[in-house]
């Protein structure tokens, strides 16, 4: 067995070989695995963790659907842990938040249920990523089954090599393919490498000890290595000026390993001075992680005074001086721009993270419980303004059969203006308590006319009138003028008189027809630009559009409040398109019917 002299890019060339060169023992030869693992082995670098608490729940699990998507999925799973407990912290709190206003409702805690919207998502994402999990890694044994066959031919070639290795084979040529071979293998389970590692070097160390290397053979190979030391070493003093240190810790860590895998051995009088050198580099740019630490202790802090002075106006909003329905709209807002700046800051020191998030919660509970006892109380004003109208309404049925004009007509009219001076009634009673108090007075009234007026009116011409535009009123289409055309039929009918007892059902016919052609045509009925309308019609009138007003009102502050128990109420949320459309008509609705109520009382 020899080792060529010659270069061993130089396959052509066929020098002589001196047998007797090649046998005598040139002093010990080194091991190719000199270096200690104490030298070159260094603590692994920190890496920093990503900060989450910037991100809402469908951010967090748009993030992790994309790395499920990924096809190197298993190499963001640090990542895909960090945010699945983010999710699931964030899920927890938002279903905290539901029991604490459900159990301040005066709720008993056993029957609280509740089921986030995201939460079949979440336990669907970590299912898919487990599943990709256990493909990787039955394809990652198999890798490393047929790595691990791989390497133990490679020993195998390589203890021929020194055992058995016919004459005239270039050892030289021989051993560099074999290493090549080595660093390009896959890798193996990590419980088989220690021991397949040491084989190997094992083997090295004595095909190093058992033939005599030539010296062309050491001297190539301790350049070779010498070389790769001193790139090592130059890359790592350019770290030294590298901006972002947890960048410059991470690749310090890469040439560590590259130092101990591929830049041994080296000749003697190099290998304890280019490591000096390069530990004396290494130390230096760990102390750099003083600064790293300094700026995010700085950034921290920064953070925390942010979120600090957030709480600080929360907690002003939930004490306001001056408490009605209008600030009370306005202060959700600001809670809605608050709330998405403090989750836009980001991380605040580890040791009190906990207690400012808690101080957050409890800041817009605390504003959340002041908003609902504004609204509890307002409600229990509603109820003393219904037990107000219910008595006016028993004074008007004891009294609406009296034929005592002088003393009964002042008295309904009185009871018609104390009405209008009572406050709103809860929405399910108001329809209800108003016809009942219409239908007493109606009723009143009615009587009072039939005894004084009935024979001032042309009771049957009137119905001839009224049957010929019901006529016209049903034959119109959706068409260019209609609404004109509907409007001169509402205006006619309202000049006519009344119509004989018996045909009293035309008027509802009538209303029943306009409204189908109203909704033909798309136009609201308190649109419509009516005249010739009595004292009492237009009184009528009002009073709807205000009751209207008042109901849209309501039903305009209820989708608000419930806007504010999303923790990302956006327009962008695609959960929320359809209420924030749904608000937007209501209010367009109130806006309009405010218009109509101005003209009615301006008398336009």
């Amino acid at each position: 067995m020899s080792i060529e002299n010659e270069n061993p890019e130089n396959e052509n060339a066929n020098p002589e070989t001196n047998s007797t060169e090649n046998q005598q023992v040139e002093g010990k030869t080194e091991t190719l695995h000199s270096e200690s693992e104490s030298e070159t082995e260094k603590p692994e670098t920190e890496i920093t963790e990503e900060d989450f608490s910037h991100l809402s729940i469908n951010e967090t699990l748009d993030e992790m659907e994309k790395i499920v998507n990924k096809d190197d999925t298993s190499s963001f799973s640090r990542r895909f842990s960090g945010l699945r407990d983010h999710a699931n912290h964030k899920i927890a709190d938002e279903t905290e938040d539901k029991k604490h206003d459900y159990l301040e409702q005066g709720n008993p805690e056993e029957h609280f249920e509740f089921h986030h919207p995201e939460s079949s998502r979440l336990s669907a994402l970590v299912h898919v990523f487990r599943e990709k999990q256990d493909k990787f890694h039955k394809q990652q044994e198999a890798e490393h089954h047929q790595n691990l066959e791989e390497r133990l031919a490679i020993i195998e070639r390589l203890k021929n090599l020194y055992t058995s290795s016919e004459p005239g084979v270039n050892l030289f040529k021989a051993i560099r393919e074999i290493k090549e071979a080595w660093g390009n293998a896959g890798q193996v389970a990590k419980s088989e490498f220690k021991n397949l590692n040491n084989n190997y070097f094992h083997h090295l160390k004595m095909f190093n000890e058992m033939l005599d290397l030539n010296k062309e053979y050491l001297e190539q190979e301790f350049a070779h290595n010498l070389e790769k030391r001193q790139h090592i070493i130059q890359r790592a003093k350019e770290l030294l000026d590298e901006n972002v240190v947890q960048k410059a810790l991470n690749e310090l860590q890469y040439l560590h390993k590259l130092w101990k895998e591929e830049a041994e051995p080296v000749a003697e009088e190099f290998r304890e001075k280019t490591w000096e050198e390069f530990k004396e580099i290494s130390n230096k740019i760990h102390e750099r992680k003083a600064e790293l630490i300094a700026v995010m202790e700085s950034d921290q802090q920064s953070n925390l005074d942010k979120k600090n002075r957030i709480i600080e106006e929360l907690k002003k909003l939930s004490n306001p001086e001056n408490i009605n329905h209008t600030y009370w709209q306005e202060a959700i807002k600001k809670v809605e721009d608050l709330r998405a700046d403090f989750l836009k800051i980001g991380a605040v020191p580890k040791k009190i993270s906990n207690q400012n998030w808690t101080d957050f919660k409890q800041a817009l509970r605390d504003f959340n419980a002041a908003k609902n006892d504004f609204y509890k109380n307002l409600k229990g004003s509603q109820i003393h303004n219904l037990e107000e109208k219910i008595k006016l309404i028993k004074t008007a049925e004891d009294n609406m059969n009296s034929e005592d004009w002088e003393i009964v007509v002042p008295l309904f009219k009185k009871l018609q203006e104390d009405w209008k001076k009572i406050g709103h009634v809860p929405r399910s009673q108001a329809n209800k308590v108003w016809d009942d108090f219409r239908n007493a007075c109606n009723h009143f009234f009615k009587n009072y006319r039939d005894k004084n007026n009935a024979t001032g009116d042309n009771w049957k011409e009137n119905y001839k009138n009224k049957k010929a535009l019901l006529d016209q009123l049903k034959e119109l289409m959706q068409e260019e003028g209609s609404v004109e055309k509907i409007e001169n039929i509402k205006n006619a009918w309202n000049a006519i008189g009344k119509v004989p007892k018996d045909k009293l059902a035309i008027n509802t016919e009538f209303n029943k027809t306009l409204r189908e052609k109203l909704k033909l045509n798309k136009i609201n009925e308190f649109d419509l630009k009516e005249e010739n309308l009595s004292e009492s019609q237009l009184t009528d009138k009002a009073r709807k559009i205000k009751n209207q007003i008042a109901d849209l009102e309501a039903e305009v502050v209820q989708l608000e409040n419930n806007l504010a128990f999303f923790s990302s109420p956006s327009r962008d949320n695609p959960l929320l398109k359809e209420t924030y459309e749904n608000l937007d008509s209501k209010k367009e609705q109130v806006d309009s019917l405010k218009l109509s109520l101005h003209n009615i009382i301006a008398g336009e």
